[in-house]
């Protein structure tokens, strides 16, 4: 009984420790600025430069989102001269989770948006 009662601790340790990394994925997807360089990165290869540029963004911005998106393992980057090369490690995994998300969104329509907690109206700067 005491055998069985401790696998199941283990088997609860092991979903809290799942749950704690897909949040924590989930989290480095949470803004829109970092949804918007994924997206810009699914295109290729880019420069800090080249992405403040294309999406408008300041460069401190950029960075910031960049090193978040590193820290999770969904980009990296490599030299190439003075700047870097910025990519998507992971570009078909991370492509299916946008489709994914896009079908979801369809699916539950404007409910996500107006969450209390997390919708439109609790980001920074947005407004409904």
């Amino acid at each position: 009984m005491a055998m069985k009662a401790a696998e199941g601790s283990v088997e609860l340790a092991d979903d809290t420790v799942s749950l704690t990394a897909a949040a924590c994925l989930f989290h480095g997807f949470s803004d829109p600025s970092r949804l918007s360089i994924v997206r810009h990165l699914a295109l290729g290869e880019h420069r800090v430069v080249d992405l403040t540029a294309h999406l408008g963004l300041a460069q401190s911005t950029v960075s910031k989102h960049l090193a978040c998106l590193r820290d999770c393992g969904l980009v990296s980057s490599r030299p190439q001269g003075r700047a870097s090369m910025w990519s998507l490690e992971h570009p078909q995994a991370v492509m299916d989770l946008l489709a994914s998300a896009e079908r979801l969104l369809s699916l539950t329509g404007d409910a996500v948006t107006l969450c209390a907690t997390y919708g439109s109206e609790s980001l920074p700067g947005e407004t409904a």
